[in-house]
């Protein structure tokens, strides 16, 4: 990736729901809200599909986020989507949709890492290639 961004995000709404609940599991969503700070100064909106141990740990998560605002500058939306596999030791991804991008960010790939926790939030890193590199 040709590019690279930066800051932090908080989550500024996360409402739960419990769609179903069998022996040793429960399925569920939540709706995500989020303010990004840094190099991506965007906010965002997500539904993410949940899957709870039966202790009640999160076990998997999948989700599509979709964010508005400014990368480095660049102004327009795109689409994320996140895959949380529960097993120990295997990474979150998360990757930018190809042609969801809109405005000046059209055309906009790579990925987003969650690098880090905050006191009210997380870090991120976006490794990103626009047309025209």
């Amino acid at each position: 990736m040709s590019h690279q961004a930066r800051g932090d995000f908080v989550l500024t709404r996360g409402e739960p729901t419990s769609d179903d609940e069998a022996a040793g599991t429960a399925l569920g969503r939540i709706a995500v809200s989020k303010v990004f700070q840094g190099d991506l100064a965007e906010t965002s909106e997500a539904q993410l599909l949940t899957v709870h141990d039966r202790d009640g740990r999160p076990a998997v998560y999948v989700g599509i986020e979709r964010v508005t605002g400014s990368l480095n500058g660049l102004e327009g939306t795109f689409v994320l989507h996140h895959t949380a596999p529960g097993t120990a030791g295997e990474p979150m991804v998360i990757r930018i949709m190809g042609n969801t991008a809109t405005g000046t960010l059209a055309g906009l790939s790579g990925t987003l890492s969650i690098t880090g926790n905050t006191e009210n939030g997380h870090t991120y890193t976006i490794d990103y290639d626009l047309p025209d590199d």
